[in-house]
This record gives C-alpha cells, sequence and structure tokens, in this order.
C-alpha cells in the first residue's frame, strides 16, 4: 500500500497532509526518513510521524451510510464542498470508503475501519444494484449493449470534465429490469459486477442518455434497505459472516494465485537450469572431442613422420 494511503488508513491525517508530512521530513520508515512519496508499505514495516508510531489498525468494523446527493466521498475538499464525513457522527471520521458515489448520486455507500478489507472489496468483483433514471426510452441498441457488453474508444461523456479517463470497457450488465417507462424517462433497475469511475453515466452517455436519478441500493448482498438518507448503521451479524466468508474466499485464492505463480517461476528456473547445464555439458563434451582430436592428429602426424622429434623450449 502506497505511504500516504497507509497513513491517511490508520491516523486522522489526509493523503495530502500525509504527502506534506513526508515533504517536511516528519515520516520516518523502519526509523530511516523517508523521501520516495510513492513507498509501498510492506508486512513489517514500522512507519512513524514525528516519533510516534503509526499503529495498523486490525480490528474489523463495516458500516452502511446513506449518502445524501451533493455530498463528496472524500475526507476533505480544497473548496469547502460538503462531504460524507460532515454527515456522519464524528467516530467515523477515520472509516474508509468503499468505492464511491458521484457527487450527483445517492445512495448505498460501505465504509470499514480496515484498509486491507477496504482494498479487497473494491478490487473485487462484488454486484452493485443501482435504481437510475435516465432521459428516454430504453432503445434495442441500449439494451443489446447491457446484454452484450461495450466497448467505447472514446467514454468521456457522462464522466467528470477534468476526467483522465477515455476509453472503456463495459462488461455485460449482471442484471437489468424496466420499472418505468414514459416518452420522457425510463426507470431501471440495474445490477453490474464492476465499479469504473462514472460508469453507468459513461455508458447511457454513449446513447445520448442522461441519468437524472441514480441510487445504489445494494453492494455485495448488503442492502440499503429503509435506511433514512444520511443516518448510518452497523452490520448485521449475518452480514458480517458473509463478508468474512468473502474475504476467506479472496484470501484462498490469493494464496492460490501466488503458489501458482511461485511454481510457474520455480518451473521456468529450474528449465533454465538445465538448459544451462545442457549447454555446459555441450561445451565440455565439445572441449573433450576437440582433445581428443587434438591427440589422435598429433598421433597421425607422428605416424606419418617417423624421423620428426618433439621440439622442447
Amino acid at each position: 500500500m502506497r505511504i500516504n494511503k497507509y497513513i491517511s488508513h490508520n491516523s486522522k491525517y489526509s493523503r495530502r497532509e500525509a504527502d506534506k508530512l513526508i515533504e517536511n521530513g516528519e515520516v520516518t520508515v523502519n526509523r530511516n526518513k523517508l523521501e520516495d512519496f510513492a513507498y509501498d508499505v510492506k508486512d513489517g514495516d514500522q512507519v512513524s510521524i514525528g516519533g510516534l508510531h503509526v499503529t495498523e489498525r486490525t480490528e474489523l468494523t463495516m458500516i452502511v451510510f446513506n449518502k445524501p446527493k451533493g455530498t463528496l466521498v472524500t475526507r476533505k475538499d480544497d473548496r469547502g464542498r460538503t462531504t460524507i464525513f460532515h454527515k456522519m457522527p464524528g467516530k467515523f471520521r477515520h472509516f474508509i470508503p468503499i468505492g464511491r458515489l458521484d457527487f450527483a448520486s445517492e445512495g448505498l455507500l460501505l465504509l470499514t475501519d480496515s484498509p486491507k478489507v477496504a482494498e479487497v472489496m473494491m478490487k473485487g468483483d462484488l454486484n452493485r444494484t443501482y435504481n437510475i433514471k435516465i432521459d428516454k426510452p430504453l432503445s434495442p441498441e441500449m439494451e443489446e449493449a447491457m446484454r452484450e457488453g461495450l466497448v467505447l474508444d472514446d467514454a468521456r461523456v457522462g464522466g467528470h470534465e477534468k476526467s483522465k479517463i477515455y476509453g472503456m470497457e463495459f462488461a455485460p450488465f449482471v442484471h437489468y429490469e424496466i420499472r418505468g417507462v414514459s416518452s420522457n424517462f425510463t426507470k431501471l433497475r440495474v445490477t453490474i459486477a464492476e465499479g469504473q469511475n462514472r460508469e453507468l453515466r459513461r455508458f447511457f452517455g454513449h446513447f445520448e442518455a442522461n441519468i437524472l436519478d441514480l441510487k445504489r441500493v445494494e453492494f455485495g448482498g448488503i442492502e440499503l434497505n429503509n435506511l433514512p438518507t444520511g443516518k448510518t448503521r452497523y452490520f448485521t451479524r449475518r452480514e458480517y459472516d458473509d463478508t468474512h466468508k468473502y474475504l476467506k474466499m479472496i484470501k484462498q485464492i490469493e494464496a492460490q494465485e501466488k503458489k501458482e505463480e511461485q511454481d510457474r517461476i520455480n518451473a521456468e528456473r529450474l528449465k533454465e537450469k538445465k538448459k544451462n547445464q545442457t549447454q555446459d555439458q555441450a561445451r565440455r563434451e565439445a572441449s573433450a572431442n576437440k582433445k581428443r582430436q587434438k591427440e589422435i592428429n598429433q598421433k597421425n602426424s607422428n605416424r606419418n613422420n617417423p624421423n620428426k622429434k618433439n621440439k622442447k623450449y
């Protein structure tokens, strides 16, 4: 995990503040002053700020937050706009959002106090379900793209004006359901298995359709249900159990992938070793053959010239 992210996840400082601390020489790793802003914290590293050790949080707490429209999923905003943490109790200020919802979107947002859990769940292929409203009827082309997937060389429509993302690939939707239709709009419930930047807005933007409302109602089996806007709740026991099962499964998959990668590396090393041994053997045999041939040539030369004597120098 990058150093500024590690600090922000395990202390009161934001990533930007962490960068400033590094710049000022206040951050050490294993008692050595850190100067590399891109340093990745490894298991066993001791990170300190001003001589105080930054302890990695290991206990797991998970909450559900019903994000209101007009709030940013960030810890601080330079322009002074309202963030989700302005709407949450102070005891959750150090929690990490799992994924994001843009400024105009609302609904279910998961947060945790575990950086590792946040990272695993953000990268996972957990299903996300949204209620959306677009400003035109659903076209056959839209439905085909929802079923088959879509690859766009230019996916800027629907993205943020300052976004550096250009092209985008959209996987087939897991599910979609039409919930209301008129000449001016269509209401849909859609489920996707990824969370790319403003993905749904970019998808429908390609078909010149604007999303008027977007509300996430489920993430990885965790449902928003009747949680009021701007309110939080802790996970239920079932939700914790399901999350632990998922994390255990991911850990097993990662361990298997790591083993397979190590087996591949070992196989390549063994292959290279055998190749080198074969080459060494070939060189030794060639050298021996050359020596034998030289001896044979010398004997033949002596036989053909019986009066020739070897000279000593």
